[in-house]
């Protein structure tokens, strides 16, 4: 696991810019640094050691020196691959994950991603031809942006490294902001910094510097297939095994590996999956809020499966006073705020270990979002011809905001692909222009995930939500925050439900096996329950909630926010006078207003850091 950070170019300096690149990603490598000084591309490395401590260095170099790699992640299926590249005459140096993603790439080339299995960002230098290749893992588990300044390429792990580069000019991009502010996370290829991209995920990128165009291609496609008949119990058992296979194989490591428990039924089952129990340190955090504080879950759960538990309730100061190292390490605004719970558990998990085990994914590939059940909660309307429900939908947006069941009415009478944009919808398209000082109007949010439902048709509707979360919520959101907020404490965390085989099976589930009147995520958790007690394996996803609901409504949180829209940062973006309207019906308990007040919010903390302030 480590930082990587390169460009192409030559200069006199490029030594102390690959230097300044690399020193602001150190934390995600505090152990080792590395770099390579070519003719025309520099490459920079810092290495948090996982396997091969002492091997294990970057930059990697083939056989005659002829290609160099830099690489962040980490490949399960690595030993495999070895002993294959080693059959067909490869020579390694090192028992490293990373030479055999170089060795690998000699013998197939760009086919050497459908072999891999894991997490990963890398890029390889063909020194002789003075070419790049970059790729980044299936899902987006590993982090990858890059720019063009000068007709040359910056790449890095993170964004706060490639503006260390002189040849980029710093400069927002309030596009990004416009759909931020429905999303509440940086949803456009184009980041929140003009001209600074994100290689998506299942995408490799070439360039050369005799054309200066990066060429990205995708590699790979999720699909969903589920089966129209099963049985419940070959699908509980098919889940178990591929979940177990995936657990051992992300266990792989020269150092102690431990797992995060939220006390949620996705941390439980890897905790009891893990193997060595009575070895096993697990970590959980909470508030001093009775409603949101799993600890006391995790602990009865630790117990009960005979394993270590560390925990720290997080105080209210200690949460608001993080908050711009939070957006610091995002590098773009994120309004998720179990962001702040997760950089805590990292830092607990930290004093012990170098490598945790999570739950992310669970919920895109078992169907656990309690949002999935709205397509049969919504049948009774969506059973109605449909000028009928437009006539429903129609009157129900003449109610005011307070009325119960206008929501209802509107969102049934319209399609999936119209009503669902993913797990977060923050402002309409015309809420964020009435608060925005200038809208563009880019995009209409549907225009962006309107690709995306046109390639499946084909699917009902609950797999069809999946599908836009798998490319959406999950990779700007969940994953972001999930590696930013582990190696902001230089914790590599590893994501075993996330994983080739693991989403091959569970992409065939039948929908009523995902989601159903009962249950989400139905199957696994009845797969869960044959290793969990009931109420771990039953219980209702909450994933690291924070009261920020209520905290908005007293005194001192509320004057905090209050003077930031005030602000003269806030006015040069928004309409001021509305965001306080906003805030102030949410502390007269007119509505809950607490996730929109939160996405300006923390955009202006994030501006404060980037734009106003040394970072």
């Amino acid at each position: 696991m480590c930082g990587l950070c390169g460009f192409t170019g030559n200069s006199l300096n490029n030594e102390s810019i690959i230097e300044n690149m690399m020193e602001k990603i150190k934390h995600r490598g505090p152990d080792d640094s590395g770099k390579y000084l070519g003719e025309k591309i520099t490459l920079g490395y810092r290495r948090l050691s996982i396997i091969d401590l002492e091997g294990g260095a970057q930059p990697i170099y083939n056989e005659d020196n002829t290609l160099v790699l830099v690489f962040n992640g980490e490949i399960y299926n690595y030993k495999i691959l070895r002993e294959e590249l080693l059959a067909l005459g490869h020579i390694f140096k090192s028992d490293t994950d990373s030479e055999t993603i170089l060795h690998g790439y000699e013998e197939y080339g760009e086919d050497i991603l459908s072999k891999l299995r894991g997490m990963f960002a890398f890029v390889i230098c063909d020194i002789k031809n003075d070419t790049l290749f970059a790729a980044r893992d299936h899902f987006g588990i590993k982090p990858f942006y890059y720019a063009l300044a000068d007709g040359e390429l910056i790449f890095a792990s993170e964004i706060k490294s490639i503006l260390e580069h002189p040849a980029y000019t710093k400069e927002l991009n309030e596009v990004a902001l416009e759909n931020y502010l429905t999303f509440q996370y940086s949803v456009l290829e184009e980041t929140f910094f003009k001209g600074v991209f994100k290689l998506m995920p299942a995408h490799f990128l070439k360039f050369e510097n005799a054309v200066q165009t990066p060429v990205i291609t995708r590699y790979w496609t999720p699909e969903f297939t589920p089966m129209k008949e099963a049985s419940l119990e070959s699908v509980i058992n098919d889940i178990d095994k591929v979940l177990s296979d995936s657990i051992e194989a992300h266990k792989i490591s020269d150092v102690e590996v431990a797992s995060f428990l939220s006390g949620g039924v996705d941390s439980s089952y890897v905790a009891a999956r893990f193997g060595e129990r009575e070895n096993l340190k697990t970590f959980s955090v909470g508030f001093e809020y009775d409603k949101y504080n799993e600890i006391t879950h995790a602990k009865e759960l630790a117990k009960e499966l005979g394993i270590q538990n560390f925990e720290k309730n997080i105080t209210n100061e200690e949460y608001w006073d993080i908050l711009p190292v939070i957006q610091y390490h995002m590098d773009e605004p994120l309004a998720d705020a179990s962001a702040v719970p997760l950089y805590y558990v990292s830092q607990l998990a930290s004093k012990h270990v170098k490598v945790a085990l999570s739950g992310e994914g669970a919920d895109e590939l078992f169907g656990g979002y309690n949002i999935y059940k709205e397509p049969l909660d919504l049948k009774i309307l969506t059973d109605l011809p449909k000028f009928i429900r437009l006539i429903l939908g129609h009157l129900a947006s003449l109610l005011p905001f307070e009325i119960k069941g206008k929501n209802f009415l509107i969102r049934g009478s319209k399609p999936v692909e119209q009503r669902f944009i993913g797990n977060a919808l923050i402002f309409s398209k015309t809420e964020r222009e009435a608060v925005l000082k200038n809208p563009a109007g880019k995009y209409n949010p549907t225009t962006l995930t309107a690709p995306f439902y046109d390639k499946i048709q084909h699917l009902d509707d609950i797999t069809k939500m999946q599908y836009i979360d798998l490319h959406f919520w999950l990779i700007g959101d969940i994953l972001l925050k999930a590696d930013k907020m582990s190696m902001a404490n230089s914790i590599e965390l590893r994501v075993p439900f996330l994983d080739k085989e693991v989403f091959a099976m569970a992409s065939t589930i039948p929908v009523n096996y995902k989601v159903n009147q009962t249950a989400t995520k139905y199957a696994f958790r009845m797969a869960a329950k044959n290793i969990l007690p009931e109420d771990s394996a039953s219980r209702r996803k909450l994933g690291f909630p924070v009261p920020i609901r209520i905290w908005l409504k007293e005194e001192k949180y509320y004057n905090i926010v209050k003077e930031a829209f005030n602000s003269s940062n806030a006015k040069k973006f928004f309409k001021s006078d509305k965001l306080v309207d906003i805030l102030n019906r949410h502390q007269q308990g007119k509505a809950d207003y607490s996730r929109k007040i939160w996405t300006v919010y923390m955009f202006l903390v994030w501006y404060e850091i980037y734009f106003e302030k040394s970072a």
